[in-house]
């Protein structure tokens, strides 16, 4: 469930979207082609830095950035689109925000009645609207269902059914309102348009690893795809938490990382399934530092943990890459998430 879903559309015969990647130290943007019946297509793409001068805020560096990579799409990327649809405009934006301008929760909420209930969508939204705190300086990106439990048991389909009980796991993305208020304006000033859609990349991402690797019910899942790294626990197919590691200069990435899944081993049984999200060439590196930690130590065990390194070549089955700019992780799983929302209407 998404309180964005007037915004996502089945999509008829072509649809073309533009992405845009914001993490702490670059941004991103593509241009993605949507066809019925086909792989979406990544037809442009670039990365670059987010520079910051000499008493410059983090915010206002990347406001910068992103003007000069959305005059770039603009100038190079849309002849790429006209030349592959007929036209070089968009229908819609989406945006993917990393912190520190972004924060991911986690709850849980219950509905009981009696004799009993049947399951609904009303029912869901009445429960999350009721049960939400809302932040005074955030607004919502978006809002998930990414778990249900009636009576008990977690059920995969459970609309229509009747139960006495209900459980459902919510996955809130919000957004810092003044930075996001800055990236529509800076957006809408480039492209003239009013569908713009944010949403914190850590969200985003579990929701296509959830596409990618259905089957892997339990996980550790490490999202190192910006320089602010967090680890997710993932339990018998719910989202239990996710956590950022602190910044230290001091300590090593690796055992900022052995440290957090000692914590979580303190609070719930730890998954002998690991997934490591990094881009080039920084994933070789963390995976070998993952499979040289012991990390069996923790598992109270002499077999180590499978450590999964997604990489943009698991992902050729979901996108078709045409540019010939190298594969952006970020970017692979946008155009995987985008058009699974729009095929949701």
């Amino acid at each position: 469930m998404s309180f964005f879903a007037d915004f996502f559309h089945k999509v008829d015969k072509t649809d073309s979207v533009i992405l845009i990647d914001i993490s702490t130290g670059s941004i991103a943007g593509a241009y993605v082609q949507n066809k019925k019946g086909a792989l979406p297509a990544l037809l442009y793409s670039r990365r670059m830095p987010i520079e910051m001068r000499e008493g410059e805020a983090h915010e206002a560096a990347m406001l910068r950035a992103l003007k000069v990579l959305s005059e770039s799409l603009l100038r190079e990327g849309a002849p790429v689109l006209a030349r592959a649809t007929g036209s070089g405009a968009a229908n819609s934006i989406l945006v993917s925000i990393d912190a520190p301008w972004q924060k991911t929760i986690v709850r849980m909420e219950e509905h009981e009645e009696k004799p009993s209930f049947v399951f609904s969508r009303g029912l869901v939204a009445d429960i999350v609207k009721k049960t939400d705190s809302k932040a005074l300086d955030t607004q919502y990106a978006d809002e998930s269902i990414i778990g249900t439990m009636l009576n008990g048991y977690q059920t995969s389909n459970p609309y229509g059914k009747r139960a006495h009980r209900a459980q459902i796991v919510i996955l809130t993305s919000r957004i810092d309102t003044r930075v996001a208020k800055g990236i529509i304006a800076t957006l809408q000033a480039t492209y003239h348009t009013k569908k713009i859609l944010p949403i914190a990349g850590d969200s985003m991402r579990y929701q296509v690893l959830r596409t990618l690797f259905p089957y892997e019910k339990s996980a550790l899942l490490i999202d190192a795809t910006s320089p602010l790294t967090t680890v997710a626990l993932v339990n018998k197919g719910l989202f239990i938490c996710v956590d950022a590691l602190p910044v230290d200069d001091k300590q090593p990435w690796i055992d900022r990382v052995v440290k957090q899944f000692s914590e979580l081993g303190t609070r719930y049984p730890l998954p002998r399934t690991i997934f490591l999200l990094a881009r080039d060439p920084e994933s070789v590196d963390m995976q070998k530092a993952l499979s040289e930690a012991n990390l069996g130590k923790l598992w109270l065990s002499d077999t180590p943990p499978r450590i999964v390194a997604v990489v943009p070549s698991h992902l050729s089955e979901f996108v078709k890459q045409v540019t010939t700019a190298p594969p952006d992780l970020s970017l692979l799983f946008m155009a995987i998430y985008w058009q699974n929302r729009s095929l949701e209407k």
